[in-house]
């Protein structure tokens, strides 16, 4: 029992183990920043961020003033992410949803401001439920009241729709029915017929309450809110449009105030007046991981990682977190392809400076170099000169060649020739030193095939390195980093054949 204990418990299983729990845990994170931070897959993911400017403007009488205004709050469409307020000579705070200004006498025009940076809440859409509300209290109507309200309920329901987009639909009748003219008063204001559907909802003991909210849209100067209706139906709050009955909260719609009396009152003041403008930006939706983070009570756990370090910081741990990726495709290259390359990281860094000078430039640049470096390094095994000084000539000469290219793109304005500078110089003498040595033990056959490789092997890590989406998710979700490290140990016990054996070793295979 114990020697199949033994047997099973092997490195490879508890790597698999390690491996699978990294899955799991990178996932999750991944989930979790997604849902919560409002990180993307996708590095250029932007979001809206609308600033809303309300306008109060009123003429004070000289007594003491008092600023009562509704304010929007987070909720299931938008989060608020910031909020100023410009009142000269006020005392301001917010109280249960409401922006308060007091001051002293003061005569005159009098202008506010508030303005509120709302984004999308796009994780919260459609997610969070709101209590039930208790049954209203039904109006007190007189015997001759009540009976036109069943008239009009019975009238109502003759239209399509539920309770409430019906007795809307019957108030917007053209012509309108002699008992809904009956029931209204004679001069009418969209919210008096906003309170009487409200009524009679109440009468069929349905909840409901006012709602003023603005359209998002720029074009717009300033504008008065929208007054909607919101009722309780089928276990949850609808939105109607008192104008056509129609269901549901419109596109770039953001609610300004539910429920209550008035949207903006004043003490001390006359003639007042609110205008809403909308400004829109966009930013990215990385840059707004730190608010998200805040709103979602992870503020600490945001602070201490790498995306609240500054820009520059933060710029270079990008090639960093993509350089594990890049270190498991040589792995894979060398022990599961079986391509042999000049050093085992060399390719790497080959691809790094083939980023900084482009693709076509790069190569050719590696292969001038190569090529003069080797004849200057078959010059040198003339003069039997020993290890180091020899290494040491290669390097300055590697050097003088990537000055006189430099020299020469400059003069002829060549990108290909200039951009020699970016590659790596001690790197590039290594190579050279290493290829002349396996020309003069193996051959010019395996030194030509062992440059090719280790080019083929800086061309795939190119290709992993230069993208900006694997770049921009190995560091968004740097907990990837534990899956590649789990692999590449995993690829360590690898004892198989390589796929440039299966050839050689066929016979075998079988």
């Amino acid at each position: 029992m114990l020697y199949r204990l033994k047997k099973l418990v092997t490195i490879r299983f508890i790597l698999t183990l390690f491996l699978l729990a990294s899955v799991v845990y990178a996932g999750y994170a991944m989930y979790y920043k997604i849902n919560y931070w409002g990180f993307s897959l996708f590095p250029k993911t932007k979001t809206n961020v609308w600033t809303v400017e309300a306008d109060v403007s009123f003429e004070a009488d000289g007594n003491p003033i008092k600023i009562s205004l509704a304010t929007p709050k987070s909720s299931n469409e938008y989060k608020v992410l910031d909020q100023d307020i410009v009142a000269p000579g006020y005392a301001s705070k917010i109280e249960n949803g409401r922006l308060i200004l007091e001051a002293d006498g003061k005569e005159g025009i009098q202008n506010v401001y508030y303005r509120i940076l709302l984004f999308d809440n796009e994780a919260a859409k459609g997610k969070v439920t709101a209590p039930t509300p208790p049954a209203p209290e039904a109006p007190v109507w007189e015997e001759k009241q009540k009976a036109v309200a069943d008239e009009i309920i019975a009238l109502a329901k003759t239209q399509p729709g539920d309770l409430p987009q019906q007795i809307i639909r019957i108030f917007n009748q053209t012509p309108p029915e002699p008992t809904v003219t009956a029931f209204m008063p004679l001069k009418k204001t969209p919210k008096d017929v906003a309170e009487i559907i409200s009524s009679l909802l109440a009468y069929k003991k349905i909840p409901s309450r006012l709602a003023r909210g603005i359209k998002l849209v720029e074009d717009k100067q300033s504008f008065a809110p929208d007054l909607m209706l919101e009722a309780y139906v089928d276990g949850r709050w609808k939105l109607y449009n008192l104008s056509t009955g129609q269901i549901g909260l419109p596109k770039d719609f953001v609610i300004i105030q539910r429920g209550g009396t008035s949207l903006l009152d004043i003490e001390g003041g006359t003639d007042s007046v609110v205008k809403f403008s909308v400004l829109k930006s966009v930013t990215s939706s990385f840059s707004l991981a730190g608010k998200r983070a805040k709103l979602a009570n992870d503020k600490d756990a945001f602070d201490y990682s790498i995306y609240n370090l500054p820009v520059n910081q933060q710029n270079n741990l990008k090639w960093l977190m993509i350089f594990p990726l890049a270190i498991l495709v040589i792995a894979v290259i060398r022990n599961f392809v079986g391509l042999s390359t000049m050093g085992t990281f060399t390719p790497m860094l080959l691809a790094m400076a083939l980023v900084k000078t482009g693709l076509i430039p790069g190569i050719v640049c590696f292969a001038i170099i190569m090529v003069v470096g080797l004849l200057i390094r078959a010059l040198f095994t003339r003069l039997n000169l020993l290890l180091v000084p020899r290494i040491s000539a290669v390097v300055i000469c590697v050097i003088l060649i990537i000055q006189l290219m430099t020299i020469i793109g400059y003069r002829f304005d060549s990108s290909i020739a200039s951009s020699a500078t970016f590659f790596p110089i001690i790197i590039m003498a290594w190579i050279i030193e290493r290829a002349s040595i396996t020309w003069e033990e193996e051959g010019a056959f395996n030194s030509c095939r062992e440059i090719i490789f280790s080019l083929i092997a800086a061309l795939a890590t190119y290709a992993v390195i230069c993208n900006e989406t694997i770049r921009y998710i190995m560091f968004a979700f740097n907990e990837l980093n534990l899956v590649v490290l789990f692999l590449v140990m995993l690829l360590g016990t690898y004892t198989g054949y390589r796929l440039t054996e299966l050839k050689r070793f066929r016979p075998l295979v079988k």
